[in-house]
């Protein structure tokens, strides 16, 4: 422990207009110094869905032109740069890439899903933030999820079929950022997921393994698309078209989202969902019909001197980043660096009280009262602060009670699973827009309709409508918003000008996954490339798993010996997309363990 404790009286105040003290005597030798650990937690489930390739160099995700686009496949970047060629801007680039991974990354996202965007608009300096996540039908109830013996469904009898569909989000948040801010036709945006339905992709090895191993829950339409007349997961290197998808797209494009939310096409959603093998379900037409996307007020808070900006409520991204950065902002991160496991040690600790706060006080803003602003107050978050400590984890964490607050908190946990996309496009007028897209599980509820995989969404409710006899606020309620983990996110600069855009994919680790992000490049002054290629940590009350293989492996009997008696490398998951302002315009990057790559445009 000498190399950790010849850095602790290092940590200075930094980046506070009000710094709060920090008593950091340095840690004892482990033989006398080491807290008593608490038991170890449970094995934690290894999220690996995302990474099924080996890392790549940085050099190889990177793009850098006057106008960019990174998403989780090329097919789709390129996509989206087709329509900033075409004098598009960055919101037609970024609805077309989010379409275009309707066809080539059909496991993670699309137009059968939700998803959240953060947009910058050069032209006026407005800044807003869109919700399309996915509504539960007015058939949808608290006891949705509850087996006939009055407890919880298991979470694998839960997800496949109809039962956990949210009415989808996306086209109609397309739609609102088109009317806004695009400058192409609407029916523009749809040619180049068209011919890669029509002419057909090449399946990756991701998508492959992503086929092997959910083969088992997908219906008979799922099957019959991605399953070969073998009966086997089409192989790597397979061209796949998708007919009944192109037709569908078609008919978005030349009808407008209502072509989407009524007709033809909700019929066929609401049929698959009604009639599902398993979990079949009460979807209406009815409620695809008075589906909205709702405008939310930007979250932004400071670190440092920049200003990061998100999303608000029902996803709880942007609190749990701010949350995390401003709890950190008292301890000079810069000066310990990323090779010092007591950066690591700060960024687990901030991250278990964020956690702690989002488990227990966010959910949809319709149902339920969220203090957002009482979570995000500076005092409220010094005082959290004031709970890590730098020579030993907390034993264990708490949700606060934040200014505003109307009743005690009530916690739980939804196990999350790690899939969704995530795609950034900044253009030459300095137009950002940075959207999270989702369908929630892998292959999402399994069910496919009209050529589309349908979502799982309303598993992210809390499975469980009560706890210790009181309503948790994340339950299930017709029309209501899931809570989420998307954090589409912008960095202004000192001089209010948007330096990077960034975002994640991978369930409850996107928090951390951009959070790492940023400080990667707020204080460790990684370009973006570098700062994505960082190690991913996750901590969520006794969970602490970090990426194997990486210096954090290195790492492991120091986290121990300050408390985290259940680290371990079990973290293989990393899949963000960002672009960062350079004196040469615009670089995008994206994360070496994904498929994912950035375009510029020609």
């Amino acid at each position: 422990m000498k190399f950790v404790r010849s850095l602790v009286p290092a940590l200075l105040l930094a980046g506070c207009a009000a710094p709060v003290p920090v008593a950091a005597p340095p840690p004892p030798p482990p033989s006398a110094a080491a807290p008593a650990a608490p038991p170890a937690p449970p094995a934690v489930p290894a999220f690996t869905e995302q990474q099924t390739t080996p890392r790549r160099p940085v050099a190889d995700t990177l793009a850098q032109g006057r106008a960019v686009v990174s998403a989780a496949d090329v097919r789709a970047s390129e996509a989206g740069t087709a329509m900033l060629a075409r004098g598009g801007s960055a919101a037609d680039a970024a609805a077309a890439t989010m379409i275009a991974l309707t066809v080539v990354e059909p496991q993670s996202s699309g137009i059968g899903g939700g998803g959240f965007l953060v947009y910058h608009d050069a032209a006026t300096g407005a800044l807003i933030t869109l919700d399309g996540r996915e509504k539960a039908p007015a058939s949808a109830g608290p006891g949705l999820f509850v087996g006939p013996d009055g407890k919880p469904l298991p979470r694998g009898q839960a997800v496949p079929g109809g039962k956990s569909v949210g009415v989808p989000g996306n086209v109609r948040l397309a739609a609102e950022l088109h009317r806004r801010h695009g400058k192409l036709p609407w029916a523009a945006l749809f040619d180049p997921a068209i011919r890669l339905a029509d002419d057909g992709f090449v399946v990756t090895e991701r998508l492959h393994e992503a086929i092997e191993r959910e083969a088992g829950d997908l219906s008979p339409a799922a099957r019959a698309l991605y399953l070969g007349a073998d009966g086997k997961p089409l192989p790597i290197g397979a061209r796949l078209r998708n007919p009944a998808l192109a037709d569908t797209l078609r008919r978005v494009a030349e009808g407008g989202p209502d072509a989407f939310y009524k007709g033809p096409i909700a019929e066929k959603i609401v049929a698959a969902v009604r009639d599902a093998a398993r979990n079949p379900a009460g979807m209406t037409t009815a409620d695809l019909a008075r589906y909205s996307v709702a405008e939310r007020a930007p979250l932004c808070g400071t670190y440092r001197s920049y200003r990061i900006c998100g999303m608000g409520p029902p996803s709880s991204g942007g609190i749990a980043v701010l949350q995390i950065l401003k709890q950190l902002e008292r301890f000079d991160l810069a000066a310990l660096g990323p090779d010092n496991p007591l950066a690591w040690h700060l960024f687990a600790e901030s991250s278990r009280l964020a956690f702690a706060d989002r488990e227990a006080w966010v959910a949809d803003p319709a149902f339920a009262k969220v203090p957002v602003a009482g979570l995000l107050d500076p005092t409220y978050l010094s005082q959290r602060s004031a709970l890590i400590r730098l020579e030993a984890a907390m034993p264990a964490v708490a949700p606060g009670r934040p200014p505003g607050a109307a009743d005690a908190p009530v916690a739980a946990v939804v196990r999350e699973v790690p899939s969704t996309s995530h795609m950034v496009a900044a253009d030459a007028r300095g137009n950002v827009a940075s959207l999270t897209s989702t369908v929630e599980g892998t292959f999402g509820s399994g069910l496919v309709a009209a050529g589309f995989v349908l979502n799982n969404e309303l598993t992210d409710f809390d499975l469980s409508p009560t706890k210790d006899g009181r309503p948790v606020p994340n339950r299930v309620e017709p029309g209501k918003r899931p809570r989420s983990s998307m954090a589409p996110t912008l960095v202004y600069g000192p001089d209010g000008r948007v330096v990077a855009a960034l975002g994640a994919a991978g369930g409850p680790t996107i928090i951390s996954q951009v959070a790492k992000t940023l400080i990667g490049l707020i204080d460790w002054k990684r370009p973006i490339g570098e700062a994505i290629d960082l190690p991913n940590l996750y901590a969520s009350g006794r969970t602490f798993t970090f990426e194997g293989g990486t210096r954090l492996e290195g790492m492991a009997a120091t986290f121990r010996s300050l408390g985290h008696a259940g680290a371990q490398g079990r973290l293989n998951i990393g899949k963000a997309n960002g672009v960062e302002r350079t004196a040469a315009g615009w670089r995008g990057a994206a994360d070496t363990r994904s498929e994912g790559e950035a375009a510029a445009a020609r």
